[in-house]
């Protein structure tokens, strides 16, 4: 078994960042990770510890440790068994490299993905390694493998900026809860959609216009089923198309229900990128 070990110098993940993911001597999965088991009242607390204060990123972890993607073992499994799985391990060691060199994706021609993934990181003021160093916060030492299963599970990670963008949801509290359920239907962790539901309830216990809340997520749940899995798809290769093609191609279409909300919010005089604020305030 091979498991990481903190110091108080080094993280874990920074440890890792060392990996060669691209190496063909890595192990496909490592014996002894946890099995996946589900802690629903754990859930329950720690989301409403999180609509007390949707910033306290402490508290979605314990969500997902609660509600994981039961197969998520088998399903990275049988991707790494293919050639194709080997051939993108081979170009996309690091994700996070790739995607943070905006110098490199900049050279890419105008339109493409690469430069509207640039412009929105760079709108919100984000990057691949921020959500890294976030999550890596509330991540026990022990959690980290070198293996590639590993590679595997950051990907599902280092997609989250994409869907959004790929989606059309934007980072208001609305999109985010249909990204949400856009990455269950291709990460199937009860998590997301536990999230996704839970966080549009809250939306509508709230409201003051009847707004279609639960339409918008459902919609964004079709969307990625109709996807196919972002995870294991050469990102590389999509960085450098139109987005309207890598939208064709992975059968993406704009949502509907999603800017039906934003425009009765607007034309009710409610910014809805400030939504969960009164709560916040209360």
């Amino acid at each position: 078994m091979n498991m990481m070990t903190a110091t108080p110098e080094v993280l874990p993940s920074q440890r890792q960042a060392h990996v060669d993911f691209a190496s063909p001597d890595l192990p496909m999965m490592l014996p002894g990770r946890p099995k996946m088991r589900y802690d629903l009242p754990k859930a329950w607390r720690n989301f409403r510890e999180l609509v007390k204060d949707k910033e306290d990123t402490s508290k979605v972890t314990p969500i997902f440790e609660a509600l994981p993607w039961r197969g998520v073992y088998d399903a990275a499994l049988s991707f790494l068994a293919t050639e194709r799985a080997q051939e993108i391990r081979r170009k996309e060691p690091s994700l996070v490299r790739i995607l943070d060199d905006h110098e490199a994706l900049r050279k890419l021609p105008e339109g493409s993905l690469a430069h509207v993934y640039c412009d929105f990181m760079e709108r919100e003021g984000l990057s691949a390694q921020g959500l890294v160093d976030e999550l890596d916060k509330n991540r026990p030492a022990h959690m980290y493998w070198d293996d590639q299963v590993t590679w595997y599970f950051n990907r599902m990670r280092d997609t989250h900026d994409l869907m959004h963008i790929l989606s059309g949801f934007g980072r208001d509290a609305l999109g985010e809860q249909c990204v949400l359920a856009f990455t269950y239907s291709q990460q199937p962790s009860p998590a997301h959609l536990f999230l996704g539901y839970a966080g549009a309830l809250e939306m509508a216990r709230r409201a003051t216009v009847k707004v279609p809340v639960f339409r918008a997520v459902r919609e964004g749940q079709k969307m990625g089923k109709a996807c196919p899995r972002l995870v294991e798809m050469a990102i590389t290769e999509l960085l450098a198309l139109p987005i309207e093609e890598v939208r064709r191609r992975l059968n993406i279409k704009a949502p509907s229900y999603y800017h039906q909300a934003h425009a009765i919010w607007r034309a009710a005089g409610i910014d809805p990128y400030d939504l969960m604020a009164p709560a916040q305030a209360a």
